[in-house]
C-alpha cells in the first residue's frame, strides 16, 4: 500500500556499477580475442607467401612458354624477396626463412638463386623450402616439364 507522501519509484536505466561491470567484461573479451587472433597472423602471412610464390613460379613458366623466351624466377635469400626478373617482386614474411635445395649445388641459404624457365617448358632449379618455427612448406618442381609437382606443408 502506498503511504501518503510516498512517491513510487520506477527504475528506468542502469546503475553505475552495472555499466562498469559490462564495460569490464567487454574489455576483457576484446583483449583475449586480440591475443588469440594475433597468433594467427604470422601463419596466415606464411600460407599466403607460399601460395603467391607457387603462383608466381607457375606464371613464370607460362610466360616462357607463351612468349617463347626464357624467363627467370629469382629468389633473393638475403633480402627475403622473390619474383620474375624484370617484373614483379614480392616479400617473404620476416618471421619466415627460405632455402633452396639445388640438385647440383646442394642446400643454398644465402645470395640470389635463379630458376630459368625455357620456352620448351624445362627449367633449371631445385626445391624451395619456406619455414617458420612452427611450419614448413616445400615446393617441388619437375626439371624436365618445369611444372610445380607438389606443394606440401609439414
Amino acid at each position: 500500500m502506498k503511504r501518503p507522501g510516498q512517491v513510487k519509484r520506477t527504475h528506468k536505466g542502469f546503475t553505475l556499477l552495472e555499466i562498469i561491470i559490462v564495460l569490464f567484461l567487454v574489455t576483457l573479451i576484446m583483449g583475449l580475442s586480440a591475443v588469440f587472433f594475433s597468433n594467427f597472423l604470422p601463419s596466415v602471412k606464411f600460407n599466403a607467401a607460399g601460395r603467391e610464390m607457387t603462383a608466381m613460379i607457375r606464371h613464370t613458366r607460362s610466360l616462357a612458354r607463351m612468349n617463347m623466351v626464357s624467363q627467370t624466377f629469382v629468389i633473393d635469400l638475403d633480402n627475403k624477396t622473390y619474383g620474375i626478373e624484370g617484373l614483379d617482386t614480392k616479400h617473404i614474411p620476416q618471421e619466415s626463412s627460405v632455402k633452396v635445395i639445388d640438385p647440383f649445388a646442394g642446400e643454398i641459404t644465402k645470395g640470389k638463386y635463379s630458376i630459368i624457365f625455357h620456352p620448351a617448358g624445362s627449367m633449371g632449379g631445385g626445391t624451395i623450402i619456406l619455414s617458420t618455427r612452427k611450419k614448413a612448406l616445400r615446393i617441388d618442381m619437375d626439371p624436365i616439364t618445369g611444372a610445380v609437382l607438389n606443394v606440401e606443408g609439414h
